[in-house]
């Protein structure tokens, strides 16, 4: 890319965002609207906008920049806070390590020529003047490397500082937030999975609470054993959509009566597919009848679940939270895969399906998951070439020759050869985080921050990988393809010499993520336009209204691997081209601010975890240090620097600031410290029935819930009502 082409595609993005911030200071001030930008405030039943100054179009900015780390964990939770943690975190890095990068090692390579001379030589005008600002402009085996020498270990040694000290920052987080003595039903229960053969005589339930007695009998409340709900739940589904859709035929109906026609018209729909076949009825008599007909069979399904399809996995509650953090530590059983324990995570994250996989049933899944996700990152080029092959018309043609005579038309043609290959490719990409979510899951994993956790895991070595390597080996490869077939050896020196080549399409690529990219979350127009098509077409009742505007959460599993994409590439590159720092100072700064109004008004956390995220983004941080400086060595060899071997230490140091890291905090973030229920333990005796209903699923909760509750806590051969594999 030349110097024109960079300043273009700079100037272009810049004016793409100040449009998308005009946007969003004019669409914002719509009262219509606001449940668009304002909806984590309506949900905690705030105002939207806090009196007539608030509205003012650059108060948000304002407000970001003011609010505390307390502010974002009352609307948005502790693992929001955690990640402005690691936002400041990056950004930190980026701007002490340019304060000392910029002012020493862009003059230190713009005084030397040799990128001038070496276009010259080679006649070849493939220079521009941000090259002169590289490492690629220092002549090989040049003194002047020493600075860059220097800067490389600069770099290493802010990082390791700031991530100490964001370990620390967020390990109080997490201790102040779980020693509160405000109810929280997972602190008081555990998950057990991997429970032997019921002994004869004797029931699920029976078993567990006997042996959970014998071991904790000062401190055991109940059980809850764990059902298959699929039935159920499949009844449950089809009640609660009769249900919303008689609330819906009731809602046209009142908005059918006129003045002209004050008994109105009733809804009528057909029963068979989709509407859309079948015999004609009226919606609200239809409804009745078939919410009528439901309620007694979930009822009686209720029954049979409770009683016949208990599985080998349940919660155990206890009287207190201390109680129930050590016996989810502590070894219960001689034979590992026998009555294994877990910390409970809240009702609404666990994967109640996954809880009755067997010990080494987990293992081999996850086995079969790395081995795929491996395959998918290595290999990926590999589906997208079939994707590839089967979209071109000639295989479309003969894959459904029924759409010949469509095919044949030259502006249809015209269009799908130009577009659909790349469409697929487009599509392949964007289901990748759903994929790798479903593989995780596949693993057996018990809560959904650990599937989030894991996901964002494989999306961030799928993106380092195919994205930052493939991009810096892939390119410098295929522009010197012929020379490399020529000269294999050469393939060492040309990466060296393509890495500050790469740079130019790096900072584009950065300054679209963020000018372009945090543009568009500011705006938000894409949820505003779905929603005002709902609104307008589809929604018919407030609740479809409110699940039209509903925000979701912040999406940690694809949005962490890609700032730790930027992260990496900024690192990575900020010896060699420095002139990269500023724009990845950028991203994240933006991004704090951004980000950090979208918490505080728009995104409302699916779960908490407590800041379980930290030790991955940490570890992951280290990474892409480590990815640095490997890549440093690397370059600093093709240089022919004598003194790179200086460089051998700081990967080495890396791995050891990781490992005293995870021996030092890590297990304070996999399990809850005792120490922190001690401190601000309540006196008062917590409301155990509560706690234990809230893990209760809906598909078995009763409309006579405590006379249910009752019954099945007295009933020998009955189980407690459970939560399940739905």
């Amino acid at each position: 890319m030349d110097f024109i082409s960079f300043i273009t595609s700079l100037v272009t993005s810049f004016v793409i965002f100040v449009i998308l911030m005009l946007l969003f200071t004019w669409l914002s001030r719509k009262p219509s609207n606001s449940v668009i930008y304002c909806s984590n405030r309506i949900l905690k039943g705030m105002e939207p906008w806090e009196g007539l100054r608030t509205r003012n179009p650059f108060s948000w900015i304002k407000e970001a920049l003011s609010s505390s780390e307390a502010d974002i964990i009352s609307l948005s939770g502790v693992d929001t806070a955690v990640y402005f943690v690691f936002l400041s975190t990056a950004l930190g890095i980026l701007v002490f390590s340019g304060v000392l990068l910029l002012p020493l090692l862009l003059p230190v390579a713009a005084t030397d020529n040799n990128v001038v001379a070496h276009s010259h030589a080679t006649s070849n005008n493939t220079f521009n003047d941000l090259d002169k600002l590289s490492m690629g402009n220092v002549k090989a085996k040049s003194p002047r490397l020493w600075a860059f020498l220097v800067g490389t270990y600069w770099v290493s040694f802010v990082t390791f500082y700031l991530l100490w000290k964001a370990y620390h920052h967020v390990s109080d987080l997490r201790a102040t937030a779980l020693s509160t003595a405000e109810l929280k039903p997972e602190q008081y229960a555990i998950i057990v999975r991997d429970i032997p053969a019921v002994p004869q005589g004797k029931t699920r339930k029976q078993q567990i609470d006997s042996y959970f007695r014998k071991i904790h009998p000062e401190t055991f409340y109940r059980s809850m054993v764990v059902t298959d709900n699929k039935q159920v739940n499949k009844i449950y589904e089809e009640l609660e959509g009769y249900k919303k859709k008689l609330v819906r035929a009731e809602a046209v109906f009142e908005a059918s009566k006129t003045a002209s026609k004050p008994e109105g018209t009733r809804p009528t729909n057909k029963t068979g597919f989709l509407g859309l076949v079948g015999e004609k009825v009226d919606t609200i008599t239809y409804c009745n009848e078939k919410i009528d007909e439901l309620v007694p069979k979930l009822e009686s399904e209720q029954k049979i679940t409770i009683k016949e399809k208990q599985q080998g996995s349940a919660l155990v509650f206890f009287n207190s939270r201390v109680a129930a953090a050590s016996a989810a530590q502590t070894l219960h059983a001689r034979m590992l895969d026998t009555w294994t324990l877990t910390e409970a995570a809240e009702p609404r994250q666990i994967i109640w399906g996954n809880l009755p996989i067997k010990f080494y049933a987990r293992h081999i899944r996850q086995d079969i998951v790395y081995a795929i996700v491996f395959l998918t990152i290595f290999f990926y080029m590999i589906p997208i070439g079939l994707i590839s092959g089967f979209t071109t018309l000639a295989n479309m043609m003969k894959i459904l020759p029924f759409l010949k005579p469509v095919l044949k038309i030259d502006v249809v043609r015209t269009v799908l050869e130009a577009y659909l290959p790349q469409l697929a490719l487009i599509i392949f990409l964007a289901l990748l985080p759903t994929f790798l979510m479903f593989l995780t899951k596949f693993e057996g994993i018990s809560t959904e921050s650990h599937a989030v956790r894991g996901t964002a895991g494989k999306y961030f070595y799928f993106t380092v990988l195919n994205v930052f390597i493939g991009v810096t080996v892939g390119g410098t490869l295929f522009t010197s393809f012929k020379t490399v077939q020529k000269e294999p050896k050469s393939v060492v020196s040309m990466l060296g010499k393509g890495l500050p080549a790469n740079a130019t399409f790096f900072i584009t690529f950065v300054a679209l993520k963020f000018f372009v990219g945090y543009g568009l979350e500011l705006s938000r127009l894409i949820p505003l336009i779905i929603f005002h098509l709902k609104k307008k077409y589809l929604c018919k009742t407030e609740a479809e209204i409110k699940e039209a505007w509903a925000p979701g959460d912040l999406g940690y599993a694809t949005r962490v691997p890609n700032d730790m994409l930027i992260v990496t590439i900024v690192l990575c590159y900020s010896i060699i081209a420095p002139i990269i720092i500023p724009f990845g100072v950028t991203y994240f700064g933006l991004g704090w601010l951004i980000l950090r109004n979208q918490a505080l008004k728009v995104y409302v956390p699916s779960y908490e975890s407590y800041g379980r995220m930290w030790p991955h983004m940490h570890t992951r941080i280290v990474a892409a240090l480590v990815i640095y400086q490997i890549t440093m060595l690397g370059y600093f060899g093709a240089k022919k620097f004598v003194y790179a071997a200086l460089l051998v230490p700081l990967p080495v140091l890396s791995i050891i600031f990781a490992y005293i890291c995870s021996k030092k905090f890590y297990r304070s973030f996999s399990h809850d410290p005792l120490e922190v229920f001690v401190q601000d333990e309540s006196k008062e005796t917590p409301d155990l029935a509560s706690i234990f209903r809230a893990f209760i699923p809906p598909c078995l909760k009763s409309e006579k819930f405590d006379d249910a509750d009752q019954q099945f806590e007295d009933a020998p051969s009955h189980v407690s009502k459970s939560e399940s594999s739905v």
